[in-house]
């Protein structure tokens, strides 16, 4: 192939990668590389910070099952994007990040904005590298969608200077190989892994985000019918689970350990598939699981399994083919002839174990809740294949309750605990899926942290549409200082003024309309109806501003 700049061989090779969007934020030291933009196959959506382009390309990886491509700008740019590179790496986001830098003959100067990307981004992504030559830019953007595609997957990051850049490359592109690393585990280890679940007369399962990434959902449900055990999300951001089966808990908290202990406590077989335990805040120090359980982790990250606590069998595997494989095991154990257990009732879900998205049930998200009128009239009006990607944590429990998760890519939830992921994740979904309704519902301290995304949803015509559920509070704060204030025999008091997000109050329809989305008000329950069918029937991006106080 004939030489040509390699600023110009890396729009080939997206391209010849598949990629359709190359989500960002410019800088003058990747002026070169922009400049030919325009004439690539592959469209750059510009976003207003660096925040906003990650949580695009991560909406968009959850929702495509491919990689989401970004663009930083040095340093600074790398630096306002960690925080959503963290998500994006405790979720298993396949991102590939494109860093600039001015230029490899400027590296001994301690020129402005420079600083080792690697060693920065290190910390919050699978793999990071610094192309120093022409000739390696495409491998290394090969190695990078190889790398964030491969199970576990997660971000990825290529630093590309500016001179290395303008070098010629007659490298041609060509799609990156994607290995295939799907396995099952030997017959003998997964009889032993049936005979230690079906001993149990209690027994749970522990499901996290693997299960959706494997596609495991039906392998998963046949698993839990034959064992009778109740389910439980853990790391649980999609939809692994049908939440309206008879066997489904609930999702355990993700702030405190002694919630999920209460959970798991009791369970003497427990079977542990696409997470590891236990994500929370503040985890148990000391293992949860009640002394003498038998406990199975199947992971297909070899890493995860048993990383905190010992258990008996742990199958570094392929959760849809090793569940699969688990279930025809099961069947042909003694006595299973008959198929499906019955649930035990003892792991019902209980008010004495809190779930993610359930803790406000009572305060503000109730039956007479304007939460809870808008989410039964959504429901009710719901178009076919409706997206909802939830980051609304303390108003979301109707949500559930009227449009429960059950279609494999049809719901996604925050991860990893950056704020501010709602509105920008649901402009990646919609992106990759266009074909469908997307709906975000965050809230109006999460929303702040990337309000600018409206821009971009406007100036792309991203018929995404969002609920800002505003009650004026970062609420979840409020409710774990209660606690905390419980824990430590502190008397109630009022909450701290730096939870407050009133005066002045955020006008969030005046603020949409000025970055180009439309959008109405919603106080009074006579109004949920008419801002419900607005909300489906616009064409392109639409937001409502629910009061939830």
């Amino acid at each position: 192939m004939s030489a040509r700049p390699a600023k110009a061989a890396v729009f080939e090779q997206l391209a010849a990668d598949g990629v359709r969007h190359l989500f960002g934020n410019p800088g003058t030291v990747e002026q070169g590389l922009l400049d030919l933009a325009g004439d690539s196959e592959v469209g750059y959506v510009l976003a207003l910070h660096e925040s906003v382009a990650v949580a695009m390309a991560d909406g968009y990886a959850r929702a495509a099952q491919r990689p989401g491509v970004v663009q930083l700008h040095s340093a600074v740019g790398l630096g306002n994007a960690v925080g959503m590179l963290y998500q994006a790496r405790r979720g298993g986001s396949p991102l590939v990040v494109l860093a600039g830098e001015a230029g490899v003959r400027y590296a001994a100067l301690d020129a402005q904005m420079a600083a080792d990307l690697v060693a920065v981004a290190q910390p919050v992504t699978k793999y990071a590298a610094r192309v120093l030559d022409a000739s390696s830019v495409l491998r290394e953007l090969r190695r990078a969608v190889k790398i964030a595609m491969t199970p576990p997957r997660g971000p990825v990051l290529v630093v590309l200077p500016a001179d290395v850049l303008e070098q010629p490359t007659a490298e041609p592109a060509v799609p990156a190989s994607i290995p295939h690393t799907r396995a099952v585990p030997e017959p003998a280890a997964l009889a032993r892994a049936a005979s230690l679940l079906a001993g149990g007369a209690r027994p749970l399962i522990l499901m996290g985000d693997g299960v959706a990434a494997s596609g495991a959902q039906q392998a998963l449900t046949r698993v839990a019918e034959a064992l009778g055990a109740p389910v439980w999300g853990v790391n649980s951001s999609e939809v692994n689970f049908d939440a309206t089966h008879r066997l489904f808990g609930g999702l355990l908290g993700h702030m405190f350990g002694a919630d999920s202990a209460r959970v798991v406590g009791g369970a003497d077989a427990v079977l542990i598939v696409g997470t590891y335990v236990f994500p929370e805040v503040f985890p148990e120090l000391v293992s949860p699981f009640a002394q003498g359980a038998a406990i199975v982790h199947i992971d297909a990250d070899a890493y995860e399994i048993a990383k905190n606590f010992p258990v008996d069998l742990g199958l570094a595997a392929d959760p849809a083919l090793a569940l699969d494989a688990l279930a025809e095991h099961l069947a042909r154990l003694p006595g299973r002839a008959g198929g499906a257990r019955e649930p035990q009732a003892a792991h019902a879900p209980t008010a004495a174990a809190p779930v993610q998205g359930r803790e406000r049930q009572a305060d503000g998200a109730g039956a007479g809740s304007l939460m809870e009128c808008f989410a039964r009239e959504l429901a009710a009006q719901a178009p076919p294949g409706l997206v909802v990607f939830d980051e609304a944590l303390t108003a979301c429990a109707p949500l559930l309750r009227h449009l429960p998760p059950r279609r494999a890519g049809g719901y996604f939830q925050t991860r990893g605990g950056s704020l501010g992921v709602g509105i920008p994740g649901a402009l990646g979904a919609k992106l990759a899926r266009p074909e469908l309704p997307v709906v975000a519902f965050t809230g109006d301290g999460a929303s702040m942290y990337t309000i600018q995304a409206l821009w971009s949803a406007a100036r792309y015509r991203i018929g995404a549409t969002f609920v800002i559920c505003n009650n004026r509070r970062y609420q979840l704060l409020d409710d774990n200082i209660e606690r905390y204030w419980a824990e430590l025999g502190i008397a109630p008091r009022a909450h701290p003024e730096a939870f407050d997000l009133s005066g002045p109050d955020i006008d969030f329809t005046a603020l949409a309309g000025a970055l180009g989305v439309p959008g109405r008000r919603v106080d009074k329950p006579g109004q949920v109806p008419g801002a419900v069918r607005a909300l489906l029937a616009h064409r392109g991006p639409y937001l409502v501003d629910l009061d939830t106080a």
